[in-house]
């Protein structure tokens, strides 16, 4: 059975499969990644992972941490925050990167622990980028961390697959970038929404590491949960590259691991199934700028420069874009040149190494002269922390992934993302501008081909002992899309820590619709829209759905936070879009809360979803799945394994 790259490397790391199973999009897994990855939430998972009984960790040498985020911040309680999660680190025997090494992710990559071929996730959503190097690369939240921290293992739902594929090659003056932004903007109304993304194509050889880094990075802003280029030969000079940099004696970048993956590299088979397939001419991307205040908002930069538009602050930095080729581009702008009067620089490496190659080069001399202000290696700006934020007013440009409404300052000011050598163009104008002989503007020439769902039965699941063959019950139809968090379960009680189920209970769904719980009964399927559960990852919103009595929640599709939330509180999310659209068409009339009258046939054996007169195809609830609800939830399950030994 053909599979493509991230049903293969998903195969590799998952854990207790039956004897044959092929993994599909769609399985739930239990996952044992290669490396997890926490930065300065280390902090928020230790008391996690003490909770649950845990002594000591199930592989030391999985566990890597780098403090990153608040490296600014050199308050008391900061310092003390960092000397416990580094006195922590040397009591398990972990990796532990302090604060001034760089940001995780870079990390990650240049120390070898995201390798090709290999699954490492990481308790951050940007931990995409690890695709830039063919390694599967997705965000966790801090309850797996504390799992996988004391057993190795978490559970991962193996996602539909996107493939891009690239053709032609950049023209002069466009970069990684503006690839990954006109992708975003042109495929901006949820088409990959929690796919996984596998670039391809004769174009992909046009792109150096550092710009594939960049596209897999951002494919976290385009919606997907991850984003994987392939092994070619761009990858394995790069990884000669870097192991003439780190030397021989690298416990992790060696010569047997090069010549392995020369010789066992994991690819993608030709007849492979794909949920989405995009075309790109990369000939036909110019530079790219986006915002205020949404990314996808986005238009060449040669309009916004024909406008004049007066800058205030400029950023070179962040994970997505503050590589050493990044930090060059800009310098070969700057030199010769100084940052406009009234606009203020700012550079921060994403590494040292990546300041020690800057200085090596002459590139960081260059930006010191130009009148760039100097931090040091970490998040700083990009998430709204240390110097150099927006103040009210202002408009800033910048080389960082994000530019939502008040992240990187005052909600009163306006962002917009660009590429470094724009960012640098800007500083030097005051206002935003095309480094010169930057390509001009061309239409993104591109397409794309959703593939319908096969209804094509597979064999029967194997259900564990305890866990029901059938459910039985009946829809409720709660029809709107993007229901937020805060609609399920308001803010106004999410740190009320005294809330028990009970309490929970009482208030499920109040903002959303104050007459759900005069409406709802015990043992209900809820049916939501698409894009269930979005905003903010409060656990509570899947908990008090699973205490008022709902069997489980059906939907067109799910916000991953919240799906990895109720999954880790044993509450079980299925997606069924059919049944969805079947629901609406049937039930025009909008309400808020319905009691159709469907009652329902759930078989977890077959996989299907019966009513009277339609069946329809779900996703496996595999073996990880069960194990989650029979337990109760990750925590209990994880106490379940450490009792076993």
């Amino acid at each position: 059975m053909p599979q493509n790259l991230v049903e293969k490397i998903a195969q590799r790391y998952a854990a207790g499969l039956d004897s044959g199973h092929i993994v599909r999009a769609g399985d739930f897994l239990s996952i044992r990644p290669a490396h997890v990855l926490t930065h300065d939430n280390t902090g928020a998972v230790m008391p996690k992972f003490k909770e649950i009984g845990a002594a000591a960790f199930a592989n030391p040498d999985q566990v890597v941490y780098a403090l990153d985020h608040n490296v600014q911040d050199t308050s008391e309680a900061n310092r003390a925050k960092y000397a416990r999660i580094e006195a922590f680190a040397k009591e398990q025997g972990s990796h532990f990167h302090p604060a001034g090494r760089g940001i995780g992710h870079q990390i990650m990559v240049e120390e070898g622990f995201a390798w090709p071929g290999t699954m490492v996730v990481a308790s951050d959503s940007h931990s995409n980028m690890y695709g830039g190097v063919a390694a599967l690369g997705t965000p966790i939240v801090r309850t797996d961390a504390a799992a996988i921290w004391a057993t190795g293992r978490t559970w991962w739902q193996v996602p539909p697959v996107a493939r891009v594929t690239l053709t032609g090659k950049l023209r002069t003056g466009v970069t990684g970038k503006d690839v990954i932004l006109t992708l975003c903007s042109v495929y901006g109304q949820d088409e990959v929404l929690n796919h996984a993304i596998e670039f391809t194509g004769p174009g992909v050889a046009d792109l150096n590491i550092e710009q594939r880094m960049t596209i897999a990075n951002m494919t976290t802003e385009w919606g997907a949960l991850a984003g994987v280029f392939p092994v070619d030969e761009v990858l394995l000079q790069w990884l000669e590259q870097r192991l003439a940099f780190v030397g021989s004696s690298h416990p992790r970048i060696t010569r047997a691991r090069i010549d392995e993956l020369k010789h066992d590299t994991v690819r993608a088979d030709d007849d492979a199934v794909y949920a989405v397939d995009v075309t790109l001419d990369l000939a036909s991307v110019s530079p790219w700028l986006s915002g205020p205040h949404n990314l996808k908002k986005a238009r060449p930069v040669a309009e916004a420069a024909a406008e004049g538009m007066k800058i205030h602050k400029a950023y070179l930095l962040s994970c997505v874009n503050g590589r050493a080729g990044d930090l060059e581009q800009a310098a070969a702008v700057l030199r010769d040149n100084c940052v406009h009067e009234g606009v203020e620089l700012y550079v921060s490496p994403a590494s040292s190494q990546v300041q020690e190659q800057c200085e090596a080069s002459g590139a960081w001399q260059v930006l010191v002269d130009s009148g760039a202000k100097i931090l040091p290696p970490g998040c700083g700006p990009c998430i709204g922390l240390g110097v150099g934020l927006l103040e009210p007013g202002e408009v800033g440009i910048s080389a960082t992934n994000r530019n939502f409404k008040g992240r990187m300052g005052s909600p009163e000011a306006e962002a917009y993302l660009a590429s470094p050598a724009v960012v640098a163009a800007s500083a030097v104008a005051g206002r935003v501008a095309l480094p010169e002989g930057a390509a001009g503007v061309v239409k993104p020439v591109s397409s794309i081909v959703i593939h319908p769902a096969g209804n094509e039965q597979g064999s029967e699941v194997s259900l564990l002992a305890g866990f029901p063959q059938v459910l039985e019950g009946e829809l409720l139809l709660c029809d709107v899309d993007n229901l937020n968090t805060d609609g399920i379960y308001a803010g106004k009680w999410t740190y009320k820590d005294d809330m028990g189920p009970e309490d929970q209970a009482s208030v499920a769904m109040e903002n959303y619709d104050p007459d759900f719980r005069s409406i709802a009964r015990k043992g209900d399927l809820l049916v939501g829209g698409f894009n269930f559960g979005t905003g903010s990852s409060r656990e509570q919103a899947a908990t008090a759905l699973k205490y008022f009595g709902i069997a489980l929640v059906l939907a067109g599709s799910f916000s991953e936070t919240y799906k990895r939330n109720a999954l880790n509180n044993g509450f079980l999310p299925l997606e069924c879009p059919e049944l969805v659209r079947d629901l609406r068409e049937r039930f025009r009339e909008k309400t808020l809360s319905r009691r159709t009258g469907i009652q329902v046939r759930l078989d977890f054996r077959r996989a299907r979803l019966e009513t009277a007169d339609t069946a329809y195809k779900l996703a496996p609830v595999g073996a990880a799945a069960q194990e989650l609800v029979l337990a109760g939830g990750l925590e209990n399950w994880v106490k379940q394994e450490l009792a076993r030994g």
